[in-house]
């Protein structure tokens, strides 16, 4: 199959997972035509069978905001013609879907036949895509899609209840990972080496927007470390990076918190972890959850969203109410104060990773997904 792909290129969980998604399908034979601004931040520069279309954006001094949905359409529109793609692979509904539905109407007298498949992942739909200014659009864009798909079941609901899309049918096919790549024994733990010492340590992974909560995650971090010698790992940046650099210098702990900003590969990181921090309450998946748990480690969470799909709570780690920081912190000094429990419930997190979200059989479900929608 020909595969025009579109998501956002920046650091985040669904341009992540459209990325690999992409991957792995060309190494199965498929041809990958990946279509956004800028090149996905986990694609390196060459791989056979993929393709990186760059959307330009004009600037002229009518439009004090760039139509960058247009821009892309008319992207897609291209591409389509030109390498004769199967299908149109968007991840999220707004504005890829809108953008894909008007290269399809562009298309139609000459490539009716281009199909449009839509993957949710969460904050198109739980945030964006339920503000009034974005809703009647996002709904059209979700019902104007030939097929489907949400990260978790929690999103899928969550999608027919915000919406009331009840002629559209949604799979669930989860996030993913590369058992390979995410295997502790692989690498060395340098940080741990280079820094913590013999001290636990702490990670958080994320685009630091106000849902995932930065501020919390600095706020358990101190009550442990009141407990247990240990050193909070923060990757990632974005909006409350600020806040959280404020919250650790405020609770005295800012000399063992340390930000290294974004970094393309987290695995070899993880393998320096111990325990891993996700407190929003607003994740539609968490892959980066999932991530830690396939390299072993455990995660302290928020019951909340699609997470309790992903963390399974009192076996590869520990959910707690939402915003109840004292209950993570808490959970989290349990689990690190307990070897045995530890080790026991990092071979329980990697063994399920692997079972319920490996990549071979997830990335499967998608090209029957592709299949059922080229009949």
């Amino acid at each position: 199959m020909k595969i025009g792909i579109t998501c956002y290129p920046t650091y985040g969980g669904s341009g992540a997972v459209a990325t690999e998604l992409g991957i792995a399908l060309a190494q199965r034979g498929h041809e990958i035509h990946f279509i956004t601004y800028q090149q996905p931040f986990r694609l390196p520069s060459f791989l056979p069978r993929i393709y990186f279309h760059e959307v330009d954006v004009g600037r002229y001094p009518l439009f004090e905001y760039p139509p960058y949905d247009l821009a892309l359409a008319v992207r897609m529109h291209e591409v389509v013609l030109t390498h004769k793609l199967d299908l149109l692979h968007v991840h999220y509904a707004i504005p890829h879907a809108t953008s894909a539905w008007i290269a399809r109407e562009m298309l139609a007298p000459t490539r009716p036949d281009i199909k449009v498949l839509t993957t949710l992942h969460g904050t198109d739909i739980t945030i964006v895509g339920q503000d009034p200014s974005f809703f009647p659009i996002t709904k059209f864009s979700i019902e104007k899609s030939d097929g489907l798909t949400a990260v978790s079941q929690f999103l899928r609901t969550e999608t027919l209840s915000a919406f009331g899309c009840t002629g559209s049918r949604i799979e669930v096919i989860p996030n993913f990972i590369d058992p390979a790549v995410y295997n502790r024994a692989r690498y060395e733990p340098a940080f741990r080496h280079q820094t913590a010492g013999n001290r636990k340590v702490l990670m958080h992974i994320s685009n630091f927007r106000p849902v995932k909560r930065v501020k919390d995650v600095v706020g358990i971090y101190a009550r442990v470390a009141e407990r247990i010698p240990s050193v909070l790992v923060m990757v990632g940046d974005g909006p409350d990076r600020v806040v959280a650099e404020q919250e650790a210098r405020a609770l005295g702990v800012s000399d063992s918190v340390f930000f290294l900003g974004k970094l393309e590969s987290v695995a070899p990181l993880l393998a320096s972890a111990d325990l891993f921090l996700l407190p929003t309450v607003a994740e539609s998946f968490g892959l980066s959850a999932l991530e830690a748990l396939a390299t072993g480690v455990p995660v302290i969470g928020a019951n909340a969203g699609g997470l309790p799909e992903v963390v399974l709570d009192g076996v590869t780690g520990a959910l707690c109410v939402p915003e109840d920081v004292d209950g993570m912190a808490h959970a989290a000094i349990a689990l690190l104060s307990d070897q045995a429990r530890w080790d026991e419930t990092s071979t329980r997190a990697a063994a399920d990773a692997r079972d319920r979200f490996a990549m071979d059989a997830v990335v499967g479900q998608y090209e029957a997904f592709y299949e059922r929608a080229l009949l």
